[in-house]
């Protein structure tokens, strides 16, 4: 099969994501030769390798790399990079961030470094769809904050200093109060709700 025949059928598909075992199927070929195709189609720079068996035009939208590596566990952007998209903060990550039900992981990717953090089930919410798009979740305000606060005492220390933030004004502080209050351990809760308060009080 050509490069030029295989690459507009995998175009046609119209997904955000090719997995080899599925491209081998659907193009009725052996999962070996499927591999070496789609290989061969990246290296002309119209196809990107970001996991093993996984591949992504590149022209999609990154911030849908966390959901596409993590699937099929939940994840939603949050972090530095949910600050940055809701204003909060100046400097843009040089990551993609997100939280997810998955284990935390970090990827290496020719689209961008993508950094997965794990939040237990009961914890996982406070996000939007964007663009009526469910690969890109990403966190509210509020919880994008909070997240950090949460994770700050985790083994990686990536969250332990919190870039200089400013609040928008939709920024609602009963919701990100109601969303410390529904965190489980008692513990972590009460170190949470002590952070927020010290950083509150910088803007009062």
């Amino acid at each position: 099969m050509k490069l030029i025949e295989a690459y507009s059928k995998l175009r046609r598909l119209n997904l955000p994501l090719l997995q080899t075992k599925d491209v081998a199927v659907y193009l009725d070929i052996s999962i070996n030769y499927a591999n070496k195709l789609l290989s061969r189609i990246a290296e002309t720079k119209q196809l990107i390798h970001i996991k093993h068996g996984t591949w992504v035009f590149p022209d999609i939208e990154p911030l849908i790399l966390p959901c596409l590596l993590t699937s099929p566990f939940p994840t939603y952007i949050s972090l530095q990079t949910a600050l940055y998209y809701h204003g909060m903060i100046s400097q843009i990550p040089t990551t993609i961030y997100a939280v997810s039900l998955a284990r935390t992981s970090f990827y290496k990717t020719p689209l961008a470094d993508v950094s997965i953090h794990h939040l237990q089930p009961s914890f996982f919410f406070g996000y939007d769809e964007i663009n009526n798009n469910e690969l890109l979740k990403i966190a509210t305000p509020e919880k994008a904050l909070i997240d950090m606060f949460y994770l700050s005492q985790t083994k990686t220390r990536l969250f332990r200093s919190l870039p200089e933030v400013e609040l928008p004004k939709q920024f609602k502080l009963s919701i990100a109060n109601k969303i410390i209050g529904k965190i489980p351990s008692t513990r972590k809760r009460t170190l949470v709700k002590r952070l927020f308060a010290e950083f509150i009080d910088k803007f009062t």
